[in-house]
């Protein structure tokens, strides 16, 4: 494994819905694209801080009702950027051969949404007409551990990740950025890494347990990110990524009026990555955007992921 690799944290963070009302308005606790360009690759023992900036834009259809914390809202339309600090300390010490790492984060954020009509409102009050909101605060609390194997250019990952639901929620508002469930998600993933062409894939699934303001429980998830890319320099490579995400049974609950309300999204899009030094420490920028496409039951658009990855430890 080349040591510039060693210092790259596979991009793997952590981070919630950042449009999210509630599972039930077609957004998920697993935020496509997540996982990205040398997922499943080992790194330096030690501390490390990969710090994330995720903007995103997105709509629904304007012509289609969507459950939203406790209304059914038409037209959405939202944006949101969110700045995430993930601490992650990875283990020199093998675990059933493997190198083990945990993690642990959150983000501050702003989002905001206008609805074109919303036709039932929180506590039973009814709507005409157009509404928006806005909402600053911090997410909820996210945890993830990985296992890592390396066997020379083939890499295999296992993965768990899930939330405290601790963030800025209100079940009356249009926008939150805390989810107000817990959700569990774990997987696996493989990278392929020669020094010079890298592909990576990343799948998992994730179980929601019910939103108790809005008596509504997300269906299970399963969803699988992509990376592909060519080393055009020792330092920086470009390339591919996507993502496919599938909701594979119902949601549930006296909340889903709509019944189990299965959503679908995929996305694709560039990417750039570049290793670059500051003072003895070699440090990891990526940055990657998505076009998503082929949405049911949840909005649709794009966003942009800014990741540096910096070392803490010698």
């Amino acid at each position: 494994m080349n040591s510039r690799t060693k210092h790259a944290l596979g991009l793997a963070v952590l981070l919630p819905a950042a449009l999210a009302q509630a599972d039930d308005g077609g957004i998920s606790f697993w935020l496509p694209g997540q996982f990205g360009a040398l997922a499943a690759a080992p790194t330096e023992p030690g501390w490390s801080m990969p710090l994330v900036y995720y903007h995103v834009s997105a709509k629904d259809d304007a012509n289609k009702g969507v459950p939203r914390g406790g209304r059914t809202t038409f037209g959405l339309d939202a944006t949101a950027d969110l700045l995430f600090a993930f601490p992650t300390y990875t283990f020199a010490e093998p675990l059933l051969g493997a190198q083990a790492a945990i993690a642990v984060g959150a983000a501050v954020a702003r989002d905001e949404a206008s609805v074109d009509v919303t036709l039932t409102g929180p506590r039973g009050r009814a709507f005409s007409g157009g509404t928006e909101d806005t909402l600053k605060g911090a997410s909820d609390l996210l945890y993830m551990g990985t296992l890592k194997w390396n066997h020379g250019v083939h890499n295999f990952m296992a993965y768990t990740m899930g939330n405290v639901p601790v963030g800025a929620y209100d079940p009356d508002r249009l926008v939150n950025i805390g989810l107000g469930h817990a959700s569990l998600d774990a997987g696996g993933g493989y990278t392929y890494f020669d020094k010079k062409n890298e592909f990576s894939a990343v799948a998992g699934m994730t179980y929601n347990w019910e939103n108790t303001d809005t008596d509504y429980q997300n269906g299970i998830d399963a969803h699988l990110d992509l990376s592909a890319s060519h080393f055009i320099t020792d330092q920086t490579h470009l390339g591919l990524v996507g993502y496919v995400y599938h909701q594979v049974t119902g949601d549930s609950g006296s909340g889903a009026t709509f019944g189990d309300f299965k959503s679908r999204v995929n996305g694709i899009g560039p990417q750039i990555g570049h290793f670059f030094k500051v003072g003895k420490d070699l440090w990891y920028a990526n940055l990657k955007g998505y076009d998503e496409f082929d949405a049911k039951n949840r909005p649709e658009g794009w966003n942009v992921w800014l990741t540096v990855v910096v070392p803490l430890s010698e």
